[in-house]
């Protein structure tokens, strides 16, 4: 780091304190040159944004409000507060942008999203299912509700064997 009064390139770390909830970090340093002090800043630097490839090719940026109104739409006038939605929509948000870098399938984030909703609320998730997977027949529906019982959801405190990437947020068979 250079001194910003002497310009030269010698100086040492004489404190460092995290700030913003840790999101930052305060460095106060010393320049071994002139003697002076100032602070320095480290905040991780967002070298780009996350883009969705949608199933026709396009792409566009990842918009967590365009997941939460589609979370919202599911889960209709059921009884979840809208502090579990934001959520639920933070939570997928944050799983793809720490494993992918530059682009995620359309695909991959509605799989994410149904196997959250699965967790809240079975009608919310297979609303959304139904739009996300394109039931096309009341089979579709039935096929889906008997997997649904099938697989019934582990309890709260009970660790997962296997990752989310691993099993589980997989589309129903035929509905890839």
């Amino acid at each position: 780091m250079r001194c910003p009064h002497c310009d030269i390139d010698d100086d040492r770390v004489i404190d460092s304190r995290s700030i913003d909830g840790g999101a930052s970090i305060r460095r106060r340093r010393q320049c071994n040159a002139c003697g002076r002090r100032y602070t320095t800043y480290e905040r991780v630097e967002k070298t780009g944004r996350l883009v969705v490839v949608k199933k026709d090719g396009s792409r566009v940026p990842f918009d967590p409000q365009k997941v939460l109104q589609g979370v919202q739409a599911a889960c209709g006038k059921r009884p979840i507060p809208e502090a579990d939605k934001v959520a639920l929509v933070r939570r997928v948000e944050d799983e793809v942008h720490r494993e992918f870098e530059r682009e995620v399938e359309s695909l991959e984030v509605g799989r994410r999203v149904a196997a959250r909703l699965r967790e809240v609320d079975p009608v919310a998730y297979l609303r959304y299912a139904s739009e996300y997977y394109a039931f096309r027949t009341i089979e579709d529906f039935r096929a889906e509700l008997a997997d649904l019982e099938g697989r019934p959801l582990p309890p709260p405190d009970q660790l997962r064997l296997f990752s989310e990437a691993d099993g589980g947020t997989a589309p129903p068979p035929g509905r890839e």
